[in-house]
Formats: structure tokens, sequence, C-alpha cells
């Protein structure tokens, strides 16, 4: 399964970087955005990971395309923030794939920042 290049479509995106900056873009995959702590860490930011796929089978030869789905969140000090950076995303991705679920708004207690996201599929050739 092969994954999208969500990050090469968020950063064409001058909005996206607008917000999310080029020296680093802060669209980390979700396991390696950095701590408050850490080098790079900076808000608002945004993480994408693959959460669910499936081969396109037949009957007659080996899948040939995969359906990808990516969840994508952004973090930030205010809601409006998050919000704002997750509409970006959105229209940085949709030409690419199809939203298809909204994941909501949360505030995280433990690291005080509000937290916006959504799913977008993507049809991946192998």
């Amino acid at each position: 399964m092969s994954y999208p290049p969500v990050f090469g479509y968020a950063t064409a995106s001058p909005t996206v970087t607008g917000l999310l900056g080029t020296a680093p873009t802060r669209f980390w995959p979700f396991d390696i955005a950095p701590a408050p702590t850490q080098a790079g860490y900076g808000l608002p930011y945004s993480t994408h990971q693959l959460v669910y796929g499936s081969p396109e089978n037949s009957l007659s030869c080996p899948a040939g395309t995969d359906l990808v789905g990516i969840q994508v969140d952004a973090y930030a000090k205010t809601v409006t923030q998050a919000r704002t950076v997750t509409e970006a995303l959105r229209d940085a991705l949709e030409p690419h794939g199809y939203v298809v679920s909204l994941l909501g708004e949360e505030w995280e207690q433990a690291t005080g920042l509000y937290r916006s996201g959504f799913t977008v599929e993507f049809w991946q050739d192998r």
C-alpha cells in the first residue's frame, strides 16, 4: 500500500505554508511531531497518518489500486487557529482526494491545545 504524497500537496499551498511555516513546515507524520521541548516545535502544527486502506481487488489479477484513508489533525492555541489550519489543509488536499469525514474538535487538557481534524481518502496506484 503506497502512502499518498500529502506533504507535497500541502506544501504546494501558499495558505498552508503561511500558517505552518516553511523551514520546517509543521505538517508532521504523527510519530515524528516534535514535543514542545524539541527543535522544530511550533504552533500551530498538523499531523497526518494512515488510518485505513483496502486494495481494489479483482478476480482476474492482483489489485492495481489501493484506497487509503489519511487522518489529518491540526493543533493550535485557539479554536479559530485550529479551524483555519484544518480548512487550509482541506483545500490543499481535496483536489487530490476526497474528504469523507470530519473528526470533530476538542480541547486537550493535557496540552492545552485545540484539535480539529478530518479524514481524506485517496486512490493510489501501486
